[in-house]
């Protein structure tokens, strides 16, 4: 108890799945949390349940005004901003092939360019403030491959790749500020359990019988990791990309 005390922290999709285990569990761990997401509803559901040390903020990531606004109203009231958490993600079936442009384009504008304006702001404030925290979620599709979600591996190799230019310039920049990725496999929640119905109802092989939904983790352990990372505890790791897959990306390597 008490590695985040003190710390202010922004996690983005944070109504259900990864982003609401990592704001339990900040909050448990003493951070004031701000909760984001478009689900306004189930945001504003969660941050009340988790009391005064949580609050909601509605964010479309894909719009650097609406990160401006979040971000520098965070730092108005709060007085900084010492951790970031760009985990808000969203998923379409679709190979190379049949991938629409308009999933293409969703899916990218999500994670990627939600990503890079959030890191960006980030930034712009952390460096003024003593540093902080920056973690991306990527996902272990940015280090294997997987047909059947083209689009996703694109967005997560964009996170992944960021991530290290990111860390990179704030080391050299002297900023204090760290930038790490984390690569999960398939973790039981809404999204995943929801691709995992789409594939079976298309018959897809990889996802149904050889991808993600063979053996799912839980949303804490991408949490403890998250918490690791936002912590003081890793202040000597930047620019890192750490898999919590139990394992999988490995295998893949070795039939």
């Amino acid at each position: 108890m008490g590695r985040l005390a003190g710390k202010v922290a922004i996690i983005t999709g944070a109504a259900k799945g990864l982003g609401e285990a990592d704001a339990r569990m900040f909050v448990r761990e003493g951070a004031r949390v701000i909760l984001t997401d478009v689900d306004r509803e189930n945001g504003e559901r969660v941050a009340g349940e988790l009391g005064e040390m949580a609050e909601f903020q509605y964010l479309d990531v894909r719009h650097d005004a609406e990160w401006k606004a979040l971000v520098d109203d965070v730092v108005a009231r709060h007085g900084k901003l010492d951790i970031l958490v760009n985990n808000a993600g969203v998923v379409e079936l679709g190979d190379i092939e049949t991938q629409t442009e308009k999933d293409y384009r969703f899916i990218m504008a999500v994670s990627a360019d939600g990503t890079w304006f959030g890191c960006q702001h980030a930034v712009r404030v952390m460096k003024e403030t003593g540093g902080g925290s920056i973690v991306n979620m990527a996902s272990i599709a940015s280090v294997q491959g997987e047909s059947a979600v083209a689009a996703y591996c694109a967005a997560k190799g964009a996170v992944e790749g960021l991530t290290r230019a990111v860390a990179v310039h704030c080391a050299k920049s002297g900023y204090n500020i760290r930038c790490n990725s984390i690569h999960p496999a398939g973790i039981l929640t809404p999204m995943v359990i929801e691709v995992g119905r789409q594939a079976a109802l298309m018959r897809d092989p990889e996802v149904v019988s050889g991808g993600p939904l063979v053996k799912l983790g839980e949303p804490d352990d991408i949490a403890y990791t998250v918490v690791f990372l936002a912590s003081d505890e890793s202040k000597f790791i930047n620019g890192a990309a750490i898999r919590v897959d139990d394992a999988r990306s490995v295998i893949a390597g070795n039939p």
